[in-house]
């Protein structure tokens, strides 16, 4: 067995760092798009940056990657949380808020399942 876990050839380190960043990015031009005055728009943003700092740190200090990624899988998790909203704004017809909140909620579950894979693997890892 391998000993890290990788998505398409991207260790779950990198694949946090890069969607922080989506997120980051995404809430801004959503924002700005959307010509937006509620700090919500925001949302992905806030919820981008601790992504993006937690894959960073997990890279930098290996010795203490368990932490920063079981802090990034409980982030990956808020997302798919609060994209659940999406379903109780999904009568109202396609926005921009609405797109948010599904592309968190879709985004948010494929990044927690990874984690999840992730944390398996290693657990098999420990055990040979």
């Amino acid at each position: 067995m391998s000993e890290q876990y990788t998505v398409a050839g991207q260790t779950i380190p990198t694949i946090t760092s890069g969607y922080g960043g989506f997120l980051i990015i995404w809430g801004i031009v959503i924002s700005v798009v959307s010509d937006s005055d509620s700090i919500t728009s925001f949302f992905p943003s806030l919820l981008g940056i601790p992504l993006l700092l937690s894959g960073i740190l997990a890279a930098k200090i290996p010795e203490k990657r368990k932490l920063w990624m079981h802090i990034a899988a409980t982030f990956g998790l808020l997302c798919a949380l609060g994209g659940t909203r999406f379903f109780m704004v999904m009568s109202d017809g396609s926005n921009y808020a609405s797109g948010s909140m599904l592309m968190l909620l879709l985004t948010g579950s494929a990044y927690t399942y990874f984690c999840v894979q992730s944390f398996i693997h290693a657990r098999k890892a420990r055990q040979e």
